[in-house]
């Protein structure tokens, strides 16, 4: 797929060019994913020893920027041949690349391997190099700048621990140049000359492999992070404090070295230093040989062996705390065009719910639809977000996972309880365009006004202190940038009102008759009568057309003709959510739909249908409804249902205790919607008192909910009505 998409891409191959690259020579593909992880990248394969591609290697074509696909794995090119003799290492995949194409006769005696920058000499390097059993010289080739000399020196230092007995060589690069520069400055001829002015490496003790790992009792004991504990042959060193996870370019330790496991005070000797810097490290081991009188040579291998394996383990512990991104969705060129064909098809949303059906999707045939089309729009610069209200204990949560479910995983985020300031730093999870799922707003009570920002300003900055690399203390703005699609779920409407201001409100299917058909489904699934295997490929399939929306411009041309009642509450609100609902569901139809472009600002777009109009309305009309409505969803069902009983038994007035005798329901409830309905002049009292039996209550207006329901769908009805009789 992505290598089909460079040709067609004039400034993918532009870039390539200006970089002295040919893309027909080369082994690369194009991302125009304009909201992937490796949005407008150059793509580059990274591969294991059998040379299937395992990961990938982005070039952003419109920032200086670069990425792996999560849990990055492979080499760039490849793992070298085993008959490899000499070996050149880069520092990047794109010099790499650069050294590929250069058509030279000195250069075909070398391999290439990618390093994944200075400090990129990763496990699969060492293993592809151990594995070299011709392998006569590694020649080092890194950028020009002191970056690179550090970490050349770092990666020489490896090599001759892995390979004692390769030689090393070094090329000086001009100052700040790399590979691909001087390739786009110089004539080819420039590498062979640079290649015969090689240097070898000089290191500055005789310290080898052999020598470090020649004993078994060589031993980085981790189990207490605050006290990292080393065994060498002759030496116990105890690392006091531990080390800091989050620098690389040092290695402040506090050490207590020890003669074997002694008790004696006087075969001890605790000091500070940074084990990067040979003065400090020199100064230690001239301590220490004279304190704990041992040679010199046995301190240096114990020093040498130590920091490799505090390296080791703070590489361990930087990929370990690192945030766990899923790897982005690649689809094949097969599965992409059954995928589009389908969303081509005349009433695929329709068809689509029936997919969401057998997805595993129990009921809730309008909301499903409300939720898939709300998912769908978090590629668009204004997203739509849902709040799903239902009652506690009635499964509220339920629609919201399955149908989250069908969205890739690399396109949403989800949490529980989150800190205060969690958002703030948020900045390496790339929020924007993000399905934010929060399984119940309560637990996200701290970041309420964090989640506003991003749904209405689409980004949250704050003022922080931090330390910069010289430990001086700095006021910078931190900023993240959405914007987000918000989905939650919660049980209380009006304690959330800010943020259900900006939000659909769908109410949940909270009925008998629902919650037995779940619990039907769970009582298949545990008798191993759902096909797991067939829902599953459904689901992958769903993923897929939501992976396949792309974002683009939509257009209303009926907009203005478009009125929603004035019996709806906070009208500004409600009008602009129904108008981006109808335009979300236009968004979900851009591959039936021709793209148009503006004129005058070169925009391109697409238009709405008076079939997205009403399929909006039938799928709205519930949500424009609850917006009509002064009381919260449970509070109507509750009074709708004492209504229905009392015209059914014709009974004109009730008491409170006449009620808990017909239905099931907590008193404090009870109370609750009598106070509200009698607040707001849907009840009366006509006789009674709080002493004894209680108040008598009445009915003020038994028709008024059918009336407000009329309203409603007579304000979109006619001006469906009046938009086609212009039309035809």
């Amino acid at each position: 797929m992505f290598q089909s998409n460079l040709p067609k891409s004039t400034k993918a191959k532009g870039y390539l060019k200006s970089r002295s690259l040919d893309a027909d020579h080369l082994e690369v593909g194009y991302n125009k994913d304009a909201w992937s992880q490796m949005k407008e990248c150059i793509i580059f394969p990274l591969k294991e020893k059998s040379g299937e591609i395992t990961g990938l290697y982005g070039r952003s074509i419109i920032a200086d920027g670069h990425f792996y696909n999560k849990g990055r794995k492979g080499l760039h090119p490849g793992y070298p041949a085993p008959t490899t003799t000499n070996l050149i290492l880069t520092e990047s995949v794109i010099d790499a690349a650069t050294l590929l194409e250069v058509k030279d006769e000195k250069l075909t005696a070398y391999e290439v391997l990618a390093c994944y920058g200075t400090n990129g000499f990763t496990a699969e390097h060492r293993e592809a190099i151990q594995n070299l059993p011709e392998l006569d010289s590694v020649t080092i080739f890194f950028d020009g700048d002191e970056a690179g000399k550090e970490g050349m020196r770092k990666a020489a230092e490896l090599l001759s621990r892995i390979r004692p007995g390769v030689k090393v060589f070094y090329i000086d690069t001009p100052e700040g140049e790399d590979i691909n520069s001087l390739a786009q400055s110089h004539s080819p001829e420039v590498f062979a000359h640079l290649l015969e002015q090689k240097q070898p490496f000089l290191f500055s003790s005789e310290t080898t492999a052999e020598q470090i790992n020649k004993s078994p009792n060589n031993h980085l004991n981790t189990d207490n992070p605050q006290y990292l504990v080393y065994q060498s042959d002759e030496l116990l060193i105890s690392i006091l404090g531990g080390i800091r996870i989050d620098v690389a370019d040092r290695l402040r330790v506090t050490l207590k070295v020890e003669k074997g496991r002694t008790s004696n005070p006087l075969h001890s000797l605790r000091y500070s230093l940074d084990l990067y810097y040979d003065d400090q490290v020199e100064k230690l081991i001239r301590k220490a040989a004279e304190r704990l009188e041992i040679g010199t040579k046995s301190l240096q291998i114990a020093i040498a062996g130590l920091t490799e394996a505090l390296e080791s383990h703070r590489q361990e512990q930087s990929e370990k705390k690192k945030p766990n991104i899923p790897e982005e969705r690649i689809i094949s060129p097969e599965r992409e065009k059954q995928a589009i064909n389908f969303m081509k098809r005349k009433d695929y949303l329709r068809e689509l719910n029936e997919l969401i059906g057998k997805a595993g999707v129990v009921g809730e045939e309008g909301n499903r639809l409300v939720l898939w089309t709300t998912y769908a729009t978090r590629k668009r610069a204004d997203p739509l977000h849902v709040i799903c209200l239902g009652a506690s204990g009635t499964g509220k949560t339920y629609l919201q996972e399955k149908v989250s479910d069908l969205v890739p995983e690399e396109d949403k985020i989800s949490g529980t309880a989150i800190s205060e300031n969690a958002l703030y730093y948020a900045q390496s999870l790339n929020l924007a365009h993000k399905l934010f799922i929060i399984e119940d707003l309560e637990g996200a009570g701290n970041i309420l006004y964090a989640l506003r920002e991003l749904q209405t300003k689409r980004m949250i900055s704050k003022m922080v202190t931090q330390k910069d690399s010289k430990g001086h203390l700095k006021t910078e703005i931190v900023t993240v940038r959405g914007p987000i699609c918000l989905t939650a779920t919660t049980t209380k409407e009006r304690l959330y009102e800010d943020n259900a201001n900006r939000c659909l409100l769908i109410y949940l299917d909270g009925s008998k008759a629902q919650q037995e058909a779940i619990m039907d489904d769970q009582r298949k699934r545990s008798a191993g009568k759902i096909n797991k295997r067939e829902q599953q490929e459904i689901k992958e399939f769903l993923r897929d057309m939501q992976a396949l929306y792309k974002p683009i411009a939509v257009r209303n041309p009926y907009a203005e003709q478009l009125r929603i009642p004035a019996t709806v509450f906070k009208p500004l609100r409600t009008n602009s959510h129904y108008l981006a609902f109808i335009e979300g569901i236009t968004f979900c139809h851009q591959y039936q739909r021709s793209v148009s472009t503006d004129g005058q600002t070169g925009e391109k777009y697409i238009s709405t249908t008076i079939e997205d109009i009403e399929l909006a309305n039938e799928l709205m009309k519930d949500v424009l409804l609850a917006k009509s409505d002064e009381l919260t969803k449970a509070c109507r069902d509750f009074f709708e249902s004492l209504k229905k009983h009392l015209s059914r038994e014709n009974q004109p007035s009730f008491y409170r205790s006449d009620v808990r005798s017909w239905m099931r329901i907590n008193p404090n409830n009870l109370k609750y919607y009598l106070g509200q309905l009698q607040q707001y002049g849907y009840l009366k009292v006509i006789g009674g008192n709080k002493y004894k039996q209680g108040y008598e209550y009445e009915v003020s207006d038994l028709e008024e909910y059918e009336r407000l329901n009329g309203t409603l769908l007579n304000a979109l009805e006619e001006a469906l009505v009046k938009i086609k009789g212009e039309r035809g």
